[in-house]
């Protein structure tokens, strides 16, 4: 280990885990033989275990799997966990939440107050709303569901295994197992009616 990175007294670095520089490791962490730390995390009372990958993140009290790939640019905060095999991408907030074994967020997503379960697809853009302006709420994902792009959870909801949300889906309801869900307007093409309505200043 370089001068350039931070061990609080109480974390524990184990031999065989490699840390590169630019990383700050504060108390209550651990982080596990095999694991690796590529420059600029910030780890704060948190577990990585083996044959982890965590790049340029941020985690607070959080668990990071076996042979999970996390960042670079995500922010695990308080009680986020994500399983073996699993990848917490570019972006992607995760909070009082969990993603299940080969799970993968890959980007764009917040994922909040809710449990998703093993082999999922959490796309690009979708976000678990989990505030209602008064109380959060939570809601459950069950395993090798789909949840496309740009779509929002409105918690709190049950989603069923091997459930399909199409992309750009508002979801209020609970979703079957194995069901198809698509919640969004059908488009519309005008042709002509876009002319002269755009001009570039």
């Amino acid at each position: 280990m370089s001068d350039n990175i931070y061990v609080d007294k109480d974390a524990v670095v184990e031999e065989g885990a490699v840390v590169f520089p630019n990383n700050y490791i504060g108390a209550g962490s651990v982080i596990k033989s095999g694991a690796v730390l590529r420059p600029n995390n910030i780890i704060e009372n948190s577990v990585v275990e083996e044959g982890a990958v965590v790049t340029a993140s941020v985690l607070e009290s959080a668990h990071v799997g076996k042979r999970a790939q996390v960042g670079p640019f995500c922010y695990m905060r308080a009680g986020a966990k994500v399983g073996e095999g699993c990848k917490a991408g570019d972006f992607v907030e995760i909070k009082n939440a969990s993603l299940g074994d080969g799970t993968k967020a890959s980007h764009l997503a917040y994922v909040g107050d809710c449990d998703v379960g093993a082999g999922c697809n959490v796309g690009c853009g979708v976000i678990f709303v989990n505030y209602d302006g008064k109380q959060k709420h939570r809601s459950k994902v069950g395993d090798r569901a789909f949840i496309g792009s740009n779509s929002n959870i409105i918690a709190p909801v049950n989603i069923g295994d091997d459930a399909y949300i199409a992309a750009g889906t508002t979801i209020t309801e609970d979703v079957p197992e194995a069901a198809l869900v698509i919640g969004r307007s059908r488009q519309t093409v005008k042709e002509g009616k876009a002319r002269g309505k755009f001009k570039l200043i």
